[in-house]
């Protein structure tokens, strides 16, 4: 019997380790699922003016109503949705109280014809937002086809000659267009907790299994 309490202690501390690991990633999940709620909540909650100087960690996703001109040029971002395919986010430089700030107007399909700029007031109710698309792997813009890979909010806002400030719509008062608003929503932020815990608790019973299989052929007797 004193050979099988080196693995039976080794199963033991392993078990207890992977079962931690899963207890720590359910601790994990309730703590995200906790911010993406407040998230959500500060997403739909009442609008507000927009900030003489927004902050990118204070004021994510803060809910704003702007009202201004839209002007010329506007950025074309490629995008896709599903069951509708391939388009393009249309950002434009809006002029709102003596500033220029962006505005994200949402996705026209490719073949849609892309709304001119015109001299009325326009109101867009969003939210301020610091999208973190650009990495190494992202292709430079396509200036001569107007066509960008990623909201590259400094680059974009020297492109447009505004303020790094963007704001993504929800809702516009813009005339009919094929462009539907795309806001801004928690589905980008990963939430994998639940997916690992399942792993390190499938990997305890794993444990479990081979460390009880080990002990019975250990106790096996010896033939011949």
């Amino acid at each position: 019997m004193a050979r099988l309490i080196l693995p039976l202690i080794f199963g033991l501390l392993g078990t207890a380790v992977l079962v931690g690991l899963g207890l720590w990633q359910v601790q994990r999940l309730d703590w995200k699922e906790a911010i993406l709620a407040d998230i959500e909540a500060r997403i739909v909650a009442a609008p507000v003016a927009l900030p003489a100087a927004p902050d990118a960690q204070m004021d994510r996703y803060l809910p704003v109503s702007v009202t201004g001109v839209l002007l010329e040029p506007a950025i074309r971002v490629l995008v896709s949705q599903k069951q509708v395919g391939a388009g393009y986010r249309i950002i434009r430089p809006l002029e709102v109280d003596g500033r220029r700030v962006m505005v994200d107007l949402g996705f026209l399909p490719v073949q849609a014809a892309q709304p001119e700029a015109g001299a009325a007031p326009v109101t867009v109710l969003g939210n301020l937002h610091w999208p973190d698309e650009v990495d190494s792997y992202t292709p430079e813009p396509d200036l001569g086809a107007d066509i960008w890979f990623a909201r590259d909010l400094p680059r974009m806002a020297a492109y447009l000659d505004t303020e790094p400030v963007l704001v993504v719509a929800r809702q516009t008062d813009l005339p009919d267009t094929a462009l539907r608003p795309l806001p801004v929503d928690t589905s980008g932020i990963p939430n994998d907790h639940l997916g690992y815990a399942v792993t390190w608790f499938g990997l305890a019973i794993v444990w479990v299994v081979m460390t009880g299989f080990l002990l019975w052929r250990m106790r096996k007797p010896v033939k011949g």
